[in-house]
């Protein structure tokens, strides 16, 4: 599935040769699938899209995050120094998106459930956060019990409602806490600086939740944030990584629907999840990507960089230790 093959032969050598060689496609000619993958169903790791943005409260458009990252997900993979195994080694599908029901948001969440119940290990490109509530339900029930939760966002998500509404992206994890879905004590809540009410912000802390604001981020060193994260959620229990863009300064991701000033930025993203290899991952997503803001494709291609920097933490596990020196 690699754009990066062997160097083709010199113009007209494999014509001399009266051999054929298929020459490497350059990536602005790659499947628009995500990572330019050609399978598309069976694999270890799945990757699915939700077009699904009708529990936004600013901007709308999400519902085109997957096709750009599709798109900007061809850019990033491979091998990197940090990593070194290369995630084109793993047996990686874009299995595409998943079926919703237009206008009506009950149903497409019980929707979205049950098509993650298919899928062992599910990587989900949203959509706005919303789709992260169903995600785990799925992969809750497939556990069986609760899951540790890292979770990078701008906003802490654990609202009893917006807007007098309780079902929007921002009360999703408030739900997923009373539902029993992640383990409060085993969730950390990463780039955290919106303007919230002193008693969601309360609640939120009160049932054991870890909140690491944008500032303690910035103020502190990307291995002692990582280390701190592994510490709150362990390393033999089951957790799941959700991110939504917004985590990151506008400056890095204009192409969201609720920006926030002062966010992390993009190297300190990477410097981040590529240290987080001792917990046990069984699925992740990205969410909010909102193309219609978007500049220079560079919000979908931070998306698309924290599915390979997830991808190359699995790769990691089962190829060893990196090269020394």
């Amino acid at each position: 599935m690699s754009d990066q093959p062997p160097n083709s032969p010199p113009s007209g050598q494999a014509e001399r040769s009266g051999k054929r060689r298929d020459r490497p496609l350059p990536t602005f000619a790659a499947r628009e699938t995500f990572f330019g993958t050609e399978k598309m169903a069976n694999a270890e790791f799945s990757i699915a899209g939700i077009p699904f943005d009708l529990g936004t409260t600013n901007r709308a458009g999400a519902r085109d995050g997957p096709a750009a990252v599709r798109r900007a997900s061809r850019m990033v993979g491979g091998t990197y120094p940090d990593l070194w195994p290369d995630l084109y080694g793993l047996d990686i599908a874009d299995v595409g998106n998943f079926s919703l029901y237009m206008g009506q948001l009950a149903d497409s969440l019980d929707a979205i459930e049950r098509q993650a119940m298919a899928y062992d290990h599910l990587l989900s490109v949203g959509g706005d956060h919303l789709v992260t509530l169903p995600l785990l339900r799925a992969a809750s029930k497939r556990r069986g019990g609760p899951l540790g939760l890292v979770h990078f966002d701008a906003h802490v998500d654990t609202w009893a409602e917006t807007f007098q509404v309780p079902f929007t992206h921002g009360t999703n994890f408030r739900i997923a806490i009373e539902e029993g879905l992640v383990d409060p004590k085993r969730m950390v809540q990463i780039g955290i600086r919106c303007r919230v009410e002193p008693e969601v912000w309360h609640w939120t802390s009160d049932q054991g939740v870890t909140i690491i604001s944008a500032e303690e981020v910035h103020l502190g060193r990307p291995d002692e944030i990582a280390a701190r994260i592994v510490d709150i959620v362990g390393t033999s229990g089951d957790t799941y990584l959700t991110f939504d863009i917004d985590c990151l300064d506008p400056s890095c991701a204009p192409g969201t629907g609720t920006p926030e000033v002062g966010g992390l930025l993009s190297w300190q993203t990477r410097a981040i999840l590529t240290r987080l290899k001792g917990p046990r991952f069984i699925g992740m997503d990205v969410v909010e990507v909102a193309p219609a803001y978007d500049v220079a494709e560079i919000t979908a291609l931070n998306a698309a960089a924290v599915m390979a920097f997830y991808l190359g933490l699995q790769a990691k596990k089962r190829e060893g230790p990196e090269p020394t020196g």
